[in-house]
């Protein structure tokens, strides 16, 4: 039990001192309280004495820049080497010794304990003003998992960035993507049907009729189409490395997974594999659906967007990006019936939460058509 060892007592500089006596790690351990007067160092005492017997004091004193640090080399073995970069990236922002250890770092210079939800707020404040919402969102996410961690850690006895809510200023949206409108959908087949590289087309067509990332079109490999069942399997994924690509496993456990193609698309592939084998010979199982100019490796990352782009512009269709595919698949998915848990597994998405947080402006939608109106229970029923 933490117990007050003697009075305030004044120092040679002018402070009060008062000494407490806790449990650390279960070790006795002595411990001295500040203040400007002998009423604010009791005050300290007494929060300090409260924090121990409810076990949520600790003297660690790593900062959250030096946490953050090993939180990112421990994410670097479990994540893609883009996405690892990307979480520094994001992390930099609130936290700029990351990118740059000389640089001023008023929060990751602190001491993870010391952290309070004011500070965050002042620091994501700061951001808003000079970067758009949707990174500041990022940035606080980062910053929620790295203080987590920490509390799983048991190194603090709260998350501070929990409280702290970013909310998209009035007049402002944050949609996830675009969702093409039936008519361009259409354009965009026909234009993908006459394109000059069937590979490009064939993959674009892909991620619109199964909902996939680029990086698990690009990914796919012979042996992960089975052309006589009408299904494909991902197992990997090819992505943009800030160089000229690299082979990663799919983004999480639940991206790999087993999908269905729809028949039209089925067809078109089975026509895909005949114009590969007269160009490349019969496909080897190990041999990539959309070789690139060195069959050794796919297209290049960024080829989907530049014929995207062309053919949009071409087409007269507002811009449409890569990801948008996907996203149009999803939401025609949910506007057309199929249930929640569905769509969210063939997306590979985590769980149903993260399909809704992303597609609820489609539920909502679709929700304003289920009506019920009492007067319709009183109008004649139709005789079978």
């Amino acid at each position: 039990m933490p117990r007050l060892t003697n009075k305030p007592r004044r120092r040679k500089d002018g402070r009060f001192e008062v000494r407490l006596t806790i449990q650390e790690g279960g070790k006795s351990v002595r411990v001295s309280v500040f203040g400007k007067t002998a009423a604010e160092a009791e005050r300290k005492a007494r929060d300090l004495k409260t924090k121990a017997e409810r076990g949520l004091y600790t003297r660690d004193k790593t900062t959250v820049a030096g946490y953050a640090l090993g939180w990112l080399e421990r994410k670097r073995k479990e994540v893609r080497p883009r996405t690892a970069e990307l979480y520094r990236l994001e992390l930099g922002y609130a936290l700029p010794s990351i990118q740059d250890p000389e640089a001023k770092d008023p929060l990751g210079s602190k001491p993870l304990q010391d952290v309070k939800p004011a500070h965050i707020r002042e620091v994501l404040g700061e951001l808003a003003e000079r970067y758009s919402i949707r990174t500041v969102k990022m940035v606080r996410q980062r910053l929620w998992q790295v203080f987590r961690d920490a509390l799983d850690m048991e190194l603090v006895f709260r998350n501070p960035v929990e409280p702290v809510r970013i909310k998209t200023p009035r007049g402002q949206s944050q949609k996830a993507g675009r969702a093409l409108e039936v008519h361009e959908i259409a354009a965009l087949l026909a234009a993908l049907d006459s394109h000059k590289d069937p590979r490009t087309a064939m993959a674009l067509r892909l991620m619109l009729a199964c909902g996939l990332r680029r990086g698990e079109a690009l990914g796919l490999q012979w042996q992960d189409v089975d052309l006589e069942a009408g299904v494909l399997t991902i197992r990997r994924a090819w992505t943009d490395d800030g160089k000229a690509g690299v082979v990663t496993l799919p983004k999480t456990g639940t991206s790999h997974r087993t999908l269905p193609i729809p028949h039209s698309t089925l067809e078109r592939l089975k026509h895909y594999s005949i114009w590969y084998a007269g160009l490349f010979g019969n496909p080897n199982p190990e041999g990539w659906l959309f070789p690139g100019n060195d069959t050794t490796k796919p297209l290049n990352p960024h080829a989907p967007n530049w014929a995207l782009k062309r053919i949009t512009e071409r087409l007269g269709i507002p811009p449409v990006r890569v990801h948008d595919l996907r996203h149009s698949y999803g939401s025609h998915m949910l506007a057309n019936g199929a249930p929640l848990e569905l769509v969210a597994e063939r997306m590979g998405h985590a769980n149903p939460n993260i399909t809704l947080g992303v597609y609820r402006h489609v539920l909502e939608q679709e929700r304003k058509g289920w009506v019920f109106d009492p007067e319709d229970l009183l109008k004649p029923r139709a005789k079978a």
